[in-house]
């Protein structure tokens, strides 16, 4: 048990690593209000966080088929610990810089998906993966809530801004670097019969099973990375919040949402069944959504941002287990299509910004109502496969 703990806890600190890719979030506001950018333009900072999910995912499983999972999330660190390192290097002299060093960081935080999440199998007990996952994401979202926190903090107590990020999380990482670099993992391998190969992953999108659940991370994370950014805007023009200063905490109890929720998951699913918890935190985050409609004062937006979060908080989790249980023999090939899936933070938010511009703000939010609606129906049909992969 003991040999256990100490297997699993890098993976947990690779979790944390994990969240301090969602910073590009927090910053957007901020960036946006520096720079009296539109909508449009400053869902370009989480693009730059997010695009390689797209690019990247894919060929880090096939490659992570044949180096092993350990290998590529060290890989991840080092990639996450380069573009953190960057900045401080060139001292912030540009905002091309800090772009490069967003797309480095999400680089790291690619990787670290693609290994963390099916690694997290390797060192969890038996019928414990759904709830280590959980635990995982619940370490990852204290990483997310620091990108808002820390720049909070600075500003209040330190005298500084949101630059103070870079430091810290540089040392975390090279910590995260060190420990898991001298811990042995005995990586679980499953024969479906051949080997991953570009081939084997695009046939596997086309099973309809395995395409849905891959379309509800792309909406998912697309929404989540649209509240984080711009629920700062909400608060400001909805209560009239700096956004510079009052207007993060929009994003921080959002964050604090997520982080409460997960942990509370990682509990939830020792007695219940990770299909039925999809069905009850999707209707939670809907009815959340709703709330920022019907808000007219400052304590019922904010109650409404905490059941957001609470709702958000495990439906990533739910999603990749359910379907890597499903089909354990194909676990690096589903994990590099999920995390490609990621890219919907980058895609999403541009669609938001495009609605929110031509529109209204609040016409933005009914695309995060829309795209959580899918995910709700489809935790509804509870769709199962059979036992050669298709929809039974």
């Amino acid at each position: 048990m003991k040999r256990n703990s100490l297997r699993s806890i890098p993976i947990f600190l690779a979790f944390l690593c994990m969240g301090f890719g969602d910073v590009v979030g927090p910053l957007t506001s901020q960036l946006q209000a520096e720079y009296q950018l539109s909508h449009l333009l400053a869902g370009l900072v989480t693009f730059m966080g997010f695009i390689t999910f797209g690019l990247l995912s894919v060929p880090m499983g096939l490659y992570q088929d044949r180096k092993g999972k350990k290998f590529v999330l060290t890989l991840g660190l080092i990639a996450a610990l380069l573009g953190l390192v960057l900045p401080i290097l060139g001292h912030f002299s540009s905002f091309g810089l800090l772009l490069g060093s967003l797309l480095l960081l999400g680089a790291g935080a690619t990787t670290l998906q693609v290994a963390g999440n099916p690694i997290m199998r390797d060192v969890s007990p038996a019928g414990k993966y759904a709830r280590n996952l959980s635990f995982g994401q619940f370490v990852k979202a204290i990483g997310s809530l620091s990108g808002s926190l820390l720049p909070l903090l600075a500003a209040q107590y330190w005298g500084m801004d949101w630059k103070v990020v870079f430091p810290i999380y540089s040392v975390i990482v090279l910590v995260t670097v060190i420990y898991l670099t001298g811990v042995k993992i005995e990586e679980k391998r499953l024969d479906s019969g051949s080997s991953a190969s570009l081939g084997s992953v695009l046939r596997l999108l086309k099973n309809r099973y395995v395409f849905l659940m891959v379309l509800a991370i792309f909406l998912y994370v697309g929404i989540e990375v649209s509240m984080s950014a711009k629920l700062p805007n909400y608060l400001a023009e909805r209560f009239h919040f700096d956004i510079k200063t009052l207007g993060l905490w929009g994003t921080l109890f959002f964050f604090l949402a997520l982080t409460t929720g997960r942990f509370l998951g990682g509990l939830i699913l020792n007695w219940m069944s990770p299909a039925r918890f999809l069905r009850l935190t999707t209707a939670l985050s809907l009815i959340g959504i709703a709330g920022l409609y019907i808000a007219n004062s400052t304590p019922i937006g904010f109650i409404s941002i905490f059941i957001i979060g609470l709702g958000f908080a495990n439906v990533f989790p739910l999603i990749f287990s359910i379907a890597i249980d499903a089909m354990p023999e194909r676990n690096n090939e589903i994990s590099g299509l999920m995390i490609t899936a990621i890219i919907g933070g980058a895609i999403v938010p541009l669609i938001f910004g495009a609605v929110a511009d031509t529109f209204s703000l609040m016409a933005g939010f009914a695309a995060t109502l829309l795209c959580m609606g899918y995910i709700f129906g489809l935790s509804l049909c509870g769709i199962k496969i059979d036992k050669n992969g298709h929809l039974a």
